[in-house]
């Protein structure tokens, strides 16, 4: 399989939490919070959510903690149908959050409280980006990489790239269409959904991609 002179560089995100020292015990908390707290904690309750265990049903922390805390399903159903890639700033996706907050509670004035102890918790990250010291020149050293890279950089690859490259395209679709010119093998990785997998799912559905598609030219070659 031939070589390309651009490789692919894996890199990793390590992410050190520090709490904002605010906490919310109803949603009406939450609100004032939200609007007051720095854009590092907004990125880290929503872009980085998916980098933490997490429940697929929400998309980030504020939906999980209405849903699981306060039982408000429907407000929790609302936050998770927010997408922060839609968004062009951190302040832009702040102003979606509090907008959606703001609906629910003309419709639902008294909010529940959460039980004692189960506060939501304000936090930021610095996130240190460094690479692993793996590099990939063609599509099967790319599946053998892929396959064993901690799941911090397939993180950073997949979803931090959506907003460092800000144009919602993915590092690895993007360095398999113009370094690799494989069109449709990068559209199949774009229709990945963000959303709906964890971080190991993402990585299952690229593993069954590039294998498929590895397993192709290497029947096309010995034809």
């Amino acid at each position: 399989m031939a070589e390309v002179t651009k490789d692919f560089e894996f890199k990793q995100c390590v992410s050190i939490l520090k709490s904002t020292g605010k906490k919310a015990g109803n949603l009406r908390e939450l609100r004032e919070a939200i609007a007051a707290v720095s854009d590092e904690a907004i990125f880290h309750h929503t872009y980085q959510y998916f980098l933490k265990g997490h429940i697929l049903e929400y998309t980030n922390d504020f939906a999980h903690w209405a849903g699981e805390s306060l039982e408000e399903r429907a407000l929790a159903e609302r936050l998770s149908g927010i997408d922060p890639y839609d968004f062009g700033s951190i302040g832009e996706l702040r102003n979606g959050l509090l907008r959606t907050i703001d609906d629910y509670m003309e419709k639902f004035p008294e909010p529940r409280e959460a039980l004692a102890g189960d506060e939501f918790y304000f936090n930021q990250t610095i996130t240190l980006t460094f690479p692993v010291g793996i590099r990939a020149q063609n599509l099967a050293e790319f599946l053998i990489a892929i396959k064993y890279i901690d799941a911090g950089s397939i993180y950073y690859h997949f979803y931090e790239a959506r907003v460092r490259l800000r144009s919602g395209i993915d590092d690895f679709s993007a360095w398999i269409q113009d370094a690799l010119l494989k069109k449709d093998l990068a559209d199949r990785i774009r229709s990945i959904d963000p959303f709906m997998h964890s971080v190991e799912g993402i990585r299952e559905h690229i593993i069954e991609a590039v294998e498929e598609r590895v397993k192709t030219d290497m029947e096309a070659v010995r034809q």
